[in-house]
Parts: structure tokens; sequence; C-alpha cells
């Protein structure tokens, strides 16, 4: 049975639906001041929309693709006490569009952190959720930078924000381990170099960064988004796909809220999206961006299963479920299994 401390996911991680006006809005309900903000429209073509406190409210990136960070003033305009302001720019607040944002919470600006041998600009670390954002410029040697989470990170991605065009987005998996790397806007599968971990796993202080210029850039500056498991409020690991409609389940420990994942051993397959405000139920019909395009919420006749302590996807396709390949998933709980009261247990009410 798993046991989290953590009673309402919702004061850390929250999906947000909004529809676009074209003009300026303010968007609530999220639960929180947001430090990290991912939009996505959803009726029609548009690009992902990476947003965070400690770049700022106005300074873009965007998982589909490598591109250096961006200033756009009239996107994300302020992150607010319940969720974030909103310009007129159309990719966030496109008239009619039907939005999705996902929001999780680090500690805001952050402050720097000297565990490394690099010295961050800032680390904003949320030690409760198993959450920071790190920005550090890089050396292009060898070096470890610290991430304030205090327990050993299960997955980070990396992204330089300058430097002429900006660079990949350069994942870390525990489930792949320190020698391999997998890119988020790419549907490559995943690829052994020690250019990028130097072939060392994250401690409960730091990371290591080597020579690739994607994740260490001499003189550039860089971002990464760091993620703990946190028992019964997230879950990081990889299933292997059984290729029929009664797919693998994954014991996540909770119900998830929302799920993405990739196939790892082979090329081909997107970085897909499913949470449960978007399609609360298990149905035939799934609605999935995927990280790596700008293309509209994807419909097929693929259905999920989201259950009290895990999941299953119920299909063959490559994206979800191909017999014998390995996926690598990244889950966040909407009810833990069982949450901590005192020295006793209170059931959960997920369904």
């Amino acid at each position: 049975m798993a046991y989290s401390s953590i009673v309402k996911p919702g004061d850390y991680f929250n999906t947000k639906l909004y529809t676009g006006n074209g003009g300026t809005q303010s968007i609530t309900g999220v639960g929180f001041e947001p430090s990290l903000t991912w939009i996505k429209q959803r009726n029609g073509t548009g690009w992902h929309n990476v947003y965070d406190a400690v770049r700022g409210s106005t300074k873009r990136l965007q998982t589909n693709d490598t591109g250096a960070e961006s200033t756009i003033t009239n996107s994300i305009t302020s992150f607010d006490s319940d969720g974030f302001s909103l310009g007129s720019n159309g990719d966030t607040n496109g008239s009619s569009n039907t939005t999705v944002s996902w929001n999780w919470l680090a500690n805001g600006a952050g402050s720097a952190n000297t565990d490394g041998s690099i010295n961050t600009t800032a680390t904003s670390a949320n030690t409760t959720a198993g959450f920071s954002i790190v920005k550090f410029t890089g050396t292009g040697a060898t070096a470890t930078v610290g991430h304030g989470l205090g327990v050993a990170p299960s997955f980070y991605v990396i992204k330089r924000i300058d430097g002429g065009n900006g660079g990949a987005w350069n994942c870390y998996h525990k489930s792949l381990g320190a020698t391999k790397y997998i890119i988020l806007n790419s549907t490559n599968a995943s690829a052994t170099s020690a250019t990028r971990w130097n072939d060392t796993a994250p401690t409960s202080s730091v990371f290591t960064v080597n020579t690739s210029g994607d994740v260490n850039d001499s003189g550039d500056t860089h971002i990464a988004y760091c993620f703990a498991e946190k028992k019964g409020y997230s879950k990081f690991g990889s299933y292997v796909g059984n290729g029929n409609a009664d797919g693998t389940f994954v014991y996540t420990g909770f119900k998830p809220s929302f799920v993405i994942f990739k196939r790892a051993t082979t090329s081909g397959a997107s970085w897909c999206i499913i949470d449960t405000v978007r399609q609360p139920n298990n149905t035939n019909t799934l609605e999935f961006p995927a990280a790596n395009l700008d293309a509209a919420e994807a419909t097929g006749n693929y259905q999920k299963d989201f259950l009290s302590n895990g999941f299953k996807m119920r299909s063959a396709t490559d994206n979800f479920n191909k017999s014998g390949d390995t996926y690598i998933y990244l889950a966040f709980a909407e009810q833990p299994l069982v949450a901590n009261s005192g020295s006793n247990g209170v059931p959960a009410t997920a369904k």
C-alpha cells in the first residue's frame, strides 16, 4: 500500500483548461501561483509554450523546437496567486482557441545554489513535491549542478536557452540510466552517450553534465526542470507494451491525473500527454497532444484506463503499447491511494 504525505496533489500540480479571447484575461482556479506553466492549443496547430518563474513570465521556450529563449510580452504577463494572466498572443490566448495548461509549483524565482562545481544562477526547489527549476551557465567540461531537492531526481530535462539557435531538450530518466539520454523535441529512441551525463547518476544534491553543448555549452545559459519521486504523488518508470486491448498494467500507487510517455527502444513514436481534466473518463476516444509536435490534439479510437493505483494503455499503437517495446513515463496523481493522517492511513476516494 502506497502512503503519501501529500493529501491534495492539486496543491502542487494542476491541469487548467480555458478558452482564448484574443485580448487579455486572467486564468484562475489553478490553486496556487505556478512556478512552471506549459500551454498548448488543443483545437488547432500551435506550438507548445513553456514559461517559468526563474526565467521570468515573459520568457518563452517551446518543447517542439530547439530554438533559444524568446521574449514574448503579450503571452503570460504574470504568474498570479491562483493562476496566471495572459495577453493577446495567439499561441496562448487566440480568440476561441480551446487551450490546456499544465502547472507545477516550485519555489518562485529561487536563489543561488553552490552545491555543485557550477554555482547556479537560481535554483527554485519544492522539496515536498520533488520539483525544482535550475538555471546555470555551462562550462563545456565535466561539472556538477545543484538541484536543491534533497533526494536524487528520477527525471530531468535540460535546455540551452541562448547561444544562437538554442539546443535540443535532453532528458535523463532513471529507467534509462545515466549512460543514455532521450530528446523531448524528437521521436528518436534513447541513445547512448557519455557526453550528456558523463555516465554518472544524480545524487541527493547534484546532477552531472559533460561536454555536450546542449547541456553544458561554455558560457551559455541552460535551464533544467528536475523531478524526484514522491510516494503517492509522482512516479517515473517504464513498462513493456503487450500489443493488445488488455494493456500492460502500470502500478503508480495513485490514480493518475497526468501521464506523459515515450517509446524508448525504437524511433518513430511521439511524446504523448494524457490527463483526466481534458478526458475525465476511460473512453474509447483518446485525445492527446504530442510534446514534440505543434499539431492539434490527436484523436483516435484508443482507450486508456486510469485506475485507483495505476494505468493501462489499451491499444496496440506504436505510441502507447507496441508489443515488446519499452516505454518511459512521468505520472502525477489525482488522488493518492492512501494518504497519511497521523499514524493511520486514510483511504483515498479514487475510483
